[in-house]
């Protein structure tokens, strides 16, 4: 089988519209069954998605945008106008600025999570649900992640944390904090070219100031899901009736279990591991993820 060409990215089409005292920013290339693409971090935004995940839009019209506060998506927020309800009533209301009555939901890493609380409250808005080495869908699980990344990378561990403590990084100096996101990126994405384009990448659209605000917005989420011991979406996805697939890494920094646990909870789900691929798949493989995302889709 041939590779697609590259994607054209001057077909790609920008927006922003106003929301909540804010204006969100979303962009779109491709034709056909409308994907939404919910980026990770939490505190990072859509950058660093592209132009790799692009490859999909051959197939299906893509649809990224910069969640609130985060990036090309910055002004006029403060972190406590960030909740999870916040970020889903976001979404939502993308969905039907663009006059779409339902649409496919693609998330990496906490993008996978933003997409899962999304599917669960309006499954009649969403087609098909496409999680990319998703986070975890509860606390325990992510107290697996924690567990497993003190097994098997203490080293890392160790620092990350005095990078943490550092005047530079506390002030969300940008050479700082690409320092600290090769050390943690490293060992899942083990190509030193990729690794250093998605550092690169991963900020962007944003300035010391944005960093800070994006990281209290992090916070936010992550008490009010991971780190709250009562979380659990797990009885809740095993009600959805929504098409599932789920892609993640042989060498994902998050575990595989994590993963297999979510394909076993929601009924019917498809689920591939890509052999040799880390967090990023989509950069690392993405002519196995395109055909993964177009056979789903199909």
């Amino acid at each position: 089988m041939h590779a697609p060409p590259e994607p054209d990215q001057s077909t790609a089409r920008e927006g922003c519209f106003a929301l909540n005292g804010t204006e969100l920013y979303y962009r779109e290339i491709g034709r056909g069954v409308p994907v939404m693409a919910l980026h990770g971090g939490p505190d990072f935004d859509h950058q660093y998605l592209l132009p790799d995940l692009d490859r999909i839009a051959d197939s299906c019209r893509l649809i990224y945008y910069a969640q609130r506060g985060r990036g090309a998506s910055l002004a006029n927020v403060q972190p406590e106008d960030v909740t999870l309800a916040s970020e889903i009533e976001d979404l939502d209301a993308l969905r039907e600025h663009l006059g779409l009555a339902s649409v496919a939901l693609l998330g990496h890493s906490w993008g996978g999570v933003l997409a899962m609380e999304y599917a669960i409250r309006h499954p009649e808005r969403t087609s098909h649900l496409i999680l990319i080495s998703t986070g975890p869908a509860s606390h325990e699980d992510y107290m697996l992640l924690r567990a497993e990344r003190r097994r098997t990378a203490p080293r890392d561990m160790e620092r990350l944390a005095a990078m943490s403590s550092t005047p530079e990084y506390r002030a969300g100096d940008l050479e700082a904090d690409a320092a600290y996101y090769r050390i943690h990126f490293g060992a899942t994405l083990r190509s030193p070219e990729q690794l250093e384009r998605l550092v690169r990448s991963l900020r962007a659209n944003f300035t010391p100031d944005g960093i800070l605000k994006a990281r209290a917005i992090e916070e936010r989420l992550m008490n009010e899901t991971w780190r709250s011991s009562e979380y659990d979406l797990f009885p809740k996805l095993a009600r959805l009736r929504v098409p599932a697939l789920l892609i993640h890494g042989e060498h994902d920094l998050v575990p595989v279990e994590c993963a297999r646990h979510i394909a076993e909870a929601i009924p019917g789900a498809r689920f591939v591991l890509l052999d040799g691929s880390g967090h990023f798949s989509y950069l690392e493989a993405p002519d196995a993820v395109r055909r993964a995302v177009v056979e789903f889709l199909a």
